[in-house]
């Protein structure tokens, strides 16, 4: 681990990085900016960080690029001026992170920290920044496009429930003052639409640029006949959903269908006097597509003006490497495929290779990669093995309720990758340090050959990629739960944990398995965390790596969640929502910590549920009270829920 302090740009001239002030775009020698990037982040030049790979992007095709990384929006607004206008437009985004997923825990209380900015300081960007930077810039430079881009306002294109505001929104271009959204990966629509503006277009007439959302007055908007003959989708009206949530309901399984099709539908919903048009996916980039933007003349480095400073954010990932984007697991409460799709778009071999050599090449690179992964570790060049039906498939999961029969999980390619990294005599170890879908490894396709190669893979991960603890994700036992979360069954991670002791015990390796767990998800109970508690007992597990249910936009669960039906079944759901229902599942989880142990032998005795106090406590009430009476001033307030969020805040 590095230490305390770090010069990050050693012997590295700050010309290689975008420029971030007046005074470094002198330097260049540059009279005139094409692109001015804002963003709620610390600038990292790094192919992980959005805005880093837009202007790398952008600049790759000629293009003079600006970044000016969090800039203060409470004082004179210096910073929103001091690059002054740029030639083409200007791009926004809030950060490589939901504004409000990182300001807040799943209580809503406010963080202390943030990850994403020099020493973790907090209170370097304001909530929402996608609507707070737009209505700058527009109040300065009203004549200026402004596109928005990255998670937050990809995750809140069309109406949406908002979690900490606890009510349903609209499209955040109805908040928001951007001419244009961006949603996804963003190198493609960004480049097109940069490339109109300068051919001389209007931005108000770029209205068919697939991955871009935009607002249309009514009156311009074609008949609902006309939309409907082109394929496009009609949702209901953001004031419909407002007054329904069964039709929220309604709307989401369109859009989460739309979203993650090959060749996707446009959406329409009206709000207001306006209507809101989400325009088409694109298909997955190529290898060479991909390549070229991993490709791109990233220092790998925080900007020079971090000097001695600390982004935890990068500590994490200055030694990793992305290998593809995408995740096809459809996981109900996760928003990558939202974002980056469910198809997959791997990077090639020779491409992979060269990044891991650049690691090598820094000053602080002690031989050992932290990851070679991507959203979800193992689903390198991984599809179907028949192309045609995937472009027209509707499937949100290629996993759940079962692994498509058309899908090829042949781990091969990245065991290969696995095999040329660590044939470099610079690399001690590499790590696997994304999340490992062992239900993808252990899947029965039927072909011998493969499952023989799966099971090399499953052999190898644990005998050479694990850093003493290997992270999966089983989320739940209960099998209902598990159905709503997209999950597998957790007969499967008894299997999986059973082959891990397995190679563990016969390699004299003593590694552990780090299983996450989530409670409060829409469809658990309390008596189902209770069987979560017996069962992880049973299996020798104090938990670790848990956390509350935190309703993010665009998720089949918080949908669930807001508008207690499922959008897919329409069938009531009941939630866990307040504070006390919360707790009350989450204890669970610390079955083991004596200040739980009380309230948790009361809860199951009103259930009825002697056969789990036994399995929990053998010894009885006997147990319990012995810790109680020998605390006779305990304080009995119960501050469980701080204990959680402070112990769990960085968790996943």
């Amino acid at each position: 681990m590095p230490t305390t302090q770090h010069i990050y740009n050693i012997n590295t001239p700050s010309e290689r990085w975008l420029p971030t002030s007046k005074k470094e775009v002198e330097k260049l020698g540059w009279d005139y900016i094409d692109v001015i990037l804002f963003s709620g982040d610390a600038y990292i030049d790094h192919p992980s960080m959005g805005s880093a790979v837009i202007g790398r992007f952008l600049q790759s095709k000629g293009y003079r690029v600006a970044i000016v990384p969090q800039p203060n929006w409470r004082d004179d607004l210096r910073d929103f001026k001091k690059l002054g206008k740029p030639r083409i437009c200007f791009g926004i985004s809030a950060g490589a992170m939901d504004s409000m997923v990182n300001h807040y825990t799943a209580g809503r209380r406010r963080r202390s920290d943030d990850a994403y900015t020099p020493d973790g300081k907090a209170g370097m960007r304001p909530d929402m920044p996608t609507i707070v930077y737009s209505r700058i810039l527009k109040e300065l430079f009203p004549d200026v496009p402004v596109i928005a881009g990255g998670i937050e306002a990809s995750l809140r294109r069309v109406s949406h429930y908002d979690y900490w505001q606890d009510k349903l929104m609209p499209s955040i271009l109805v908040d928001c003052h951007a001419d244009m959204l961006i949603y996804g990966m963003g190198e493609k629509p960004m480049l097109e639409i940069v490339e109109a503006l300068e051919s001389g277009n209007n931005i108000t007439d770029l209205c068919n640029i697939p991955q871009t959302v935009v607002r249309q007055p009514l009156q311009a908007v074609p008949n609902a006949d006309t939309i409907k003959q082109t394929g496009d989708v009609i949702l209901h009206s953001f004031e419909e959903c407002l007054r329904s949530k069964l039709k929220q309901a309604e709307n989401f399984k369109h859009i989460e269908v739309e979203s993650n099709r090959w060749f996707g539908n446009a959406l329409w919903q009206v709000t207001g006097n306006v209507a809101i048009k989400v325009n088409r996916t694109n298909p997955p980039l190529t290898t060479p597509e991909i390549d070229a933007s991993f490709d791109l003349p990233y220092t790998r480095l925080p900007h020079p003006r971090y000097n001695g400073k600390t982004i935890p954010a990068y500590e994490m990932i200055r030694h990793s490497v992305n290998m593809h984007r995408g995740c096809f697991g459809g996981c109900a409460f996760c928003t990558i495929s939202a974002h980056q799709g469910k198809f997959i778009a791997s990077r090639s071999k020779a491409s992979i290779l060269r990044e891991v050599k650049q690691i090598i090449a820094m000053d602080d690179f002690k031989g050992y990669i932290s990851d070679l992964g991507g959203p979800s570790a193992n689903m390198y060049a991984m599809h179907g093995n028949d192309l045609s039906l995937c472009k027209k498939c509707v499937r949100p999961s290629c996993l759940h309720p079962k692994p498509c029969n058309n899908l090829n999980n042949n781990h091969a390619q990245l065991l290969d990758i696995y095999h040329e990294v660590d044939r470099l005599k610079e690399i001690k170890k590499s790590f696997i340090g994304s999340g490992v879908r062992y239900d993808l490894a252990m899947h029965k396709c039927g072909d011998k050959n493969i499952e023989q190669i799966n099971h090399q893979y499953i052999e190898e991960l644990i005998r050479f990629h694990v850093s003493g603890r290997l992270k999966v994700a089983p989320e739940h036992t209960n099998e209902v739960v598990l159905n709503l979360m997209r999950k597998p069954s957790f007969n499967l991670f008894r299997q999986f944990n059973e082959l891990f002791n397995t190679i563990n015990n016969r390699y004299g390796l003593n590694q552990q398995l780090i299983p996450y767990f989530i409670s409060s998800h829409p469809g658990c109970t309390q008596m189902a965390m209770a069987e979560l508690a017996v069962e992880t007992k049973r299996l020798n597990f104090h938990l670790e790596q848990v956390q509350d249910f935190t309703p993010t936009p665009m998720t089949v669960s918080t949908e669930t969640y807001y508008c207690g039906v499922h959008p897919y079944t329409l069938q009531p759901i009941i939630t866990a929502k307040n504070k006390d229902e919360k707790l009350a599942q989450r204890k669970y989880f610390f079955w083991y910590d004596n200040q739980y142990k009380r309230d948790i032998f009361n809860s199951l005795s009103k259930m009825g549920r002697t056969d789990l106090i036994a399995q929990l406590y053998p010894h009885g009430i006997g147990e319990i009270n012995k810790y109680y009476n020998a605390q006779p001033n305990r304080n009995k307030k119960d501050n469980s829920n701080k204990r959680f969020n402070k112990k769990n805040r960085n968790k996943k």
